[in-house]
Order: C-alpha cells, then sequence, then structure tokens
C-alpha cells in the first residue's frame, strides 16, 4: 500500500472508450486517472464482461493500482490535461 497515493471511490465506468475514470489524492492535490478495461483484465486475470465484473476488479486490484498511479506520477508522465493513463 502506498501512503502518498490515495485512490478515490469515484469510480465512473465509461463504456464508450472501454474504460474506468478515477480520481487520487497526492499530497492534498486531485489527480485525474483512467484505466483501461484490458488493463485491469491483464490485472486480474479475468475476462470483465460488464461494469460490475468490472468494479470489482478495479476493487480487488486497488493496492495495485495505487503503486502504478504512484509510478507515474514519479515519472511525470501527465497527459496534456494534467491526467495519468494507466
Amino acid at each position: 500500500m502506498n501512503q502518498d497515493i490515495i485512490v478515490n471511490d469515484d469510480l465512473v465506468w465509461q463504456p464508450e472508450q472501454a474504460k474506468l475514470t478515477f480520481s487520487a489524492q497526492w499530497f492534498g492535490g486531485q489527480v485525474l486517472c483512467h484505466i483501461s478495461v484490458a488493463l485491469l483484465e491483464h490485472l486480474s486475470g479475468q475476462q470483465l464482461v460488464d461494469e460490475a465484473s468490472i468494479m470489482l476488479a478495479f476493487e480487488a486490484q486497488r493496492f495495485d493500482i495505487e503503486e502504478q498511479v504512484s509510478d507515474l506520477i514519479s515519472q511525470e508522465a501527465f497527459g496534456p490535461d494534467g491526467s495519468l493513463t494507466l
């Protein structure tokens, strides 16, 4: 678990783009983040076929996702809009 990054519970499923959007708190600020369903499937080792399974996979992988967000912040891998894409 990464103490510098806290992934919030504000998950938004975006089926058109096959991704979840969420925010993370980092030293008092918020960073918008995106994770693809493909990456969630890879992390979970499961095929994710509906919103419920996608949300459950995110929760099961939350600590790994926090680590990836932390790594991207360390690399300053922000997009033009200031968001991070996993």
